[in-house]
């Protein structure tokens, strides 16, 4: 009689240093991870993936880190930043994620906040960050680096290598033989499991304590609504320091036991998905932007008959693209068929997705028309909602019962309403337990078991639509409130328009600041034959001001009068994180941005309007 499988422990109610245990013990030569370097992929069992993090435990308690401490990652995506987050984890310590590309200032705010005694960091770039800010860390006793190439000639003993690390860590394997299982044993699912800091869009960031309970709850539920398996793979690339990634590369990643792929950078992001073809793919509206910009671009590039079957192949099938694929009528799926051999599955095929069958936006508003585009050519990729307070989780777009402009129902244990004033307030075990060093900002979120989310909503249907975020809400001098992300993603449709800041509240019309796309737009204008030297020269061009002007006019078509852009100006620097005028998430800065043009912004609304034309919509006036 063949034996049954074994069966892995309850998902939601099991620590994840517990299920990758599980993992390497019942499937330990199965392939977890797999890293690319030097253009080869490096597989990782989980059985390695598991004696990795042990390592990295016993090598934490040589150094007498233990229960309750913090350790912070700094550092890209890589296999060792997973091997140290399961690893601070075995060792029943707290790990805390922060931003490789922030500034000194922020990434000293981060570990001085949180406590850190030591820092896990990927590089010679990360480590004289830390070396800068070194009198400003009291509590941080050690610096280890993972890669320690250029760092030959450095004598401090508050840095070690990674190396070092795991050398005193297999060291003390032998001395403490037990202390993996002993640690098991004491875990209990409801302590910090790990400490993520919220963007900062608004203020300071504030370190969400998230717990074993509230990442396995997040795990659980996104198996059970997108029935993850072995079989599925994904790219991890998006920061490990945010609850997004984590939530596909580490909490459904051993959850699930999804094959998570490490490329060499971000910079190969669009090679590295053509050559793995994963089936999940999750993605910031940033990327799916860039996609459909990228899309765009090449079709101007191609012209003639390839132009012209795309075209045709989109007005086909675009019609239809929002109906359940259980609801096409026959012809409808001869249409696609079509239309899918003749031209979409070769643009799948260049964009890495073909093989895909999750894929998900979220981390930000993103706008229903570019959906309709990604669905239109059979990549249908549904909108979640989910909060650094929820573990990731919280409501996915349900691809049998779809409602465009919303986030879809809420997820398995989440519950969901709408407060009086429009707030929408969560509850359910996957909410986080507070903000670390904040009892005034935890009690005020945390209110009678619910989580005020800080967002506004709409329920249809049993369905939730993000209005926006409630300390964002423009009121206009007609006494209109509108959301200015809902209007912002709607301009960034275009592939020319990389950001755009609406202003207006209070004010009789809505203005805004726009940063072109300058991959986009130097293209355009080279393919134009257009002179240019740099970001400012091709900002300042009258030409570049007419072709943003004719895709805010588009852009202003899609909403209601009151909602379109009646004035704005072209800015001569691309927004910057490093200038305070966005996240390390790439999040506008929406208050720094006001006070910074605060001046330019005024003088939008020095300048009367264009009249209406003839159909009674106005029409925008570019400034730089």
């Amino acid at each position: 009689m063949t034996a049954l499988p074994p069966t892995i422990p309850p998902i939601a109610e099991t620590p994840l240093t517990a299920l990758l245990q599980w993992r390497a013990q019942h499937q330990g030569s199965a392939i977890a991870l797999r890293q690319k370097d030097h253009g080869i992929w490096k597989p990782v069992t989980w059985a390695g993936y598991l004696d990795a993090a042990e390592t990295i435990a016993h090598g934490l308690a040589a150094l007498d880190i233990g229960v309750g401490a913090h350790v912070a990652v700094l550092s890209e995506n890589r296999k060792e930043w997973v091997f140290a987050q399961m690893g601070i984890g075995l060792a029943r310590a707290v790990c805390v994620g922060t931003y490789p590309t922030s500034p000194a200032d922020e990434v000293a705010h981060v570990l001085e906040h949180s406590q850190c005694v030591a820092v896990i960091c990927e590089d010679q770039e990360q480590a004289d960050k830390l070396l800068e800010l070194k009198d400003q860390l009291a509590s941080v006793r050690q610096v280890i680096v993972i890669d320690m190439k250029g760092m030959r000639t450095y004598d401090d003993p508050w840095l070690m290598s990674f190396d070092a690390l795991m050398a005193e860590g297999a060291r003390h394997r032998k001395t403490a033989p037990n202390m993996i299982r002993d640690n098991l044993a004491q875990q209990d699912i409801d302590d910090v499991a790990l400490m993520v800091y919220t963007s900062g869009s608004t203020g300071k960031p504030k370190g969400a304590m998230l717990t074993w309970r509230n990442i396995s709850v997040a795990a659980a539920s996104a198996i059970d609504a997108n029935h993850f398996t072995g079989s599925d793979s994904c790219v991890s690339y998006l920061p490990l320091c945010h609850v997004a990634e984590q939530l596909i590369t580490v909490t459904t990643g051993i959850g699930a036991g999804i094959q998570v792929n490490f490329g060499e950078s971000l910079r190969t992001i669009q090679s590295d998905l053509r050559e793995i073809a994963p089936t999940t793919f999750l993605a910031v509206p940033r990327i799916w932007e860039k996609m459909h910009s990228t899309v765009r671009v090449k079709l101007e590039e191609a012209g003639g008959i390839r132009r012209w079957l795309f075209n045709r192949a989109y007005a086909t099938c675009e019609p239809f693209c929002e109906v359940a694929h259980k609801d096409w009528s026959l012809g409808q799926r001869l249409k696609f068929l079509v239309s899918y051999w003749l031209v979409f599955r070769a643009l799948q095929n260049q964009l890495g997705l073909r093989r895909a069958r999750i894929m998900l936006s979220g981390a930000a508003p993103i706008s229903p028309e570019l959906l309709k585009f990604f669905r239109a050519i059979g990549l249908h990729v549904r909108e979640a909602f989910g909060m650094t307070e929820t573990a990731a989780l919280g409501f996915m777009q349900d691809a049998n019962h779809y409602i465009s402009g919303t986030v879809g129902f809420p997820l398995a244990m989440v519950e969901a309403k709408v407060a009086a004033d429009g707030e929408l307030l969560m509850r359910g075990p996957m909410v986080f337990k507070g903000y670390y060093r904040d009892v005034a900002a935890t009690a005020d979120t945390l209110r009678d078991g619910w989580l005020y989310t800080g967002d506004l909503a709409e329920e249809i249907d049993g369905q939730f639509r993000i209005v926006g975020r409630k300390k964002e809400i423009l009121i206009t001098a007609g006494g209109k409130n509108l959301s200015p992300a809902e209007i912002e993603n709607n301009l960034k449709v275009s592939p020319y328009i990389k950001e755009a800041i609406v202003c207006g509240d209070g004010k009789p019309y809505l203005t805004a600041l726009i940063q072109i796309d300058y991959d986009n737009v130097a293209n355009w204008a080279e393919r134009k034959g257009l002179g240019f030297t740099n970001f400012r020269n091709l900002a300042e061009s009258n030409e570049v001001r007419v072709l943003v002007d004719t895709e805010v006019a588009m852009a202003n078509e899609r909403v209601a009068r009151v909602a379109g852009v009646k004035q704005f100006v072209l800015l001569a620097k691309e927004l910057d994180h490093d200038d305070d005028e966005m996240t390390a998430t790439q999040k506008i800065r929406r208050h720094n941005i006001h006070e910074k043009y605060a001046d330019l912004i005024e003088s939008l609304y020095q300048m009367a309007p264009q009249p209406a034309d003839v159909n009674g919509s106005e029409t925008s006036t570019a400034r730089t």
